[in-house]
This record gives C-alpha cells, sequence and structure tokens, in this order.
C-alpha cells in the first residue's frame, strides 16, 4: 500500500488543501486494508465502499481505496456520520469503521507541537494507532451484494414518466414498471408549465454565504 503521506496528497490535490476528515477517511482505508486482507488502493473493482456521508472524508477514503462514485465502487447513504462500510465482494466480508468516541480528545496527545484543536486533528490522526482512532465491527448488508451492483447493461423505461431506469432500480407496481420518483414520490417538484424557476424556491437558510467551510 501506498504511505500515508502520499494517500493525503492525493486527497489534498482534489481541495487544494488537506483536513482531519481527509485523514480519517484515508485512516479508514488504511484499516479496511489490513483488516479485510486487501492490496488497496485497488486497481479493479473487488471492493466496494459505502460512507454515511458525503464531503471531504469520502475524498479521502477514495483516495485509500480507489473507491469512487464514477467506478461504481462508492455509495453514499447520507447518515450524517463519518463512517463508512467496506465490503470484499469476493468473500463477502465487510466491515463497518467509525471514529472512537474520544478521538477528537485522544489526537492532542500525539501532537503536542499543534497550535489549535484543528491542527491537534490534523496532525493526531496521522500518527495515532487505529485502535485509539476507530471502532469497527464486522456487519452483514441488509441488501445483497448482487442487488446493489445490479447487472451491467441492465435498463428499462418507467411507464409514467417515459425516463430510463439503470441497474434495476425500478419498482414494479402491479403491471407497471416505474422509477422510484414516480412509485414513491421526488426530491424535486415539477414547476407549472410556463413558470420561471424561482432562484429562491427550497433554498435552505444558511447563517453565512460564500464558500462551504471544511471542518471537522
Amino acid at each position: 500500500m501506498k504511505s500515508i503521506a502520499e494517500l493525503l496528497a492525493i486527497s489534498a490535490a482534489l481541495h487544494h488543501h488537506l483536513c482531519p476528515r481527509q485523514v480519517l477517511g484515508v485512516q479508514m482505508g488504511r484499516l479496511a486494508a489490513e483488516v479485510l486482507a486487501l492490496e488497496l488502493p485497488q486497481s479493479d473493482k473487488r471492493l466496494l465502499t459505502i460512507v454515511e456521508t458525503d464531503g471531504c472524508f469520502c475524498d479521502g477514503v477514495s483516495a485509500a481505496t480507489n473507491c469512487w462514485v464514477g467506478r461504481r465502487t462508492l455509495r453514499v447513504e447520507d447518515y450524517g456520520k463519518v463512517a463508512a462500510t467496506f465490503i470484499d465482494t469476493h468473500s463477502l466480508a465487510a466491515i463497518r469503521v467509525a471514529p472512537h468516541p474520544q478521538a477528537r480528545s485522544l489526537a492532542a496527545r500525539y501532537a503536542p507541537e499543534a497550535r489549535n484543536n484543528w491542527e491537534a486533528m490534523l496532525l493526531g490522526y496521522q500518527r495515532m494507532p487505529f485502535d485509539e482512532m476507530f471502532t469497527w465491527e464486522r456487519v452483514t448488508l441488509t441488501t445483497p451484494v448482487e442487488a446493489i451492483l445490479s447487472k451491467p447493461g441492465h435498463r428499462v423505461n418507467c411507464d409514467r414518466c417515459g425516463e430510463e431506469i439503470l441497474n434495476e432500480r425500478e419498482v414494479l407496481a402491479g403491471e407497471s414498471t416505474l422509477c422510484q420518483a414516480c412509485a414513491h414520490g421526488a426530491y424535486y417538484l415539477r414547476a407549472p408549465s410556463g413558470a420561471e424557476p424561482d432562484a429562491q424556491a427550497g433554498r435552505p437558510h444558511v447563517a453565512t454565504a460564500g464558500r462551504i467551510p471544511c471542518e471537522e
């Protein structure tokens, strides 16, 4: 496996900086390689990773594992948790990894030169042993890997909206084949015909405007 410095450089290149959550992502990937006995970053698609939040943490995981959304080896189940499940699709062995509850406070012990808490985590996470940084357990997926990956080239059209559906994500409703949006409701609302888009509609309230901060 590449060194932690090399993996962090790959992750940082995507953000033009390095932050503690990227370090957590890289270190989770390194732990997964150790526990599952896999050569990571992978050169194939053997490892499937499910992350439980988005953001820079995911890029740390991707740098360490070579699992990416575009390669269909990285999935996001947005629970708002800096956690991930790593699945060996050959053996079906799977582990879920999350930060140790005391990881933030323990990090300072490994970075006595840090000038603040943020820097203590940035440096400490690179030096801490895995057993102080993470908790992990073996898990079984509630959806089989075969169903997550689906069959190559499978596609159908929704009987209601007519849009194409990939990867066996259709829903059978009686004799109709529907997309998830038509079957269960979509995350968006269609504007009335001829209406101009409302720039404010659906916009969440934010305390500050501008660049989304990268935080731990």
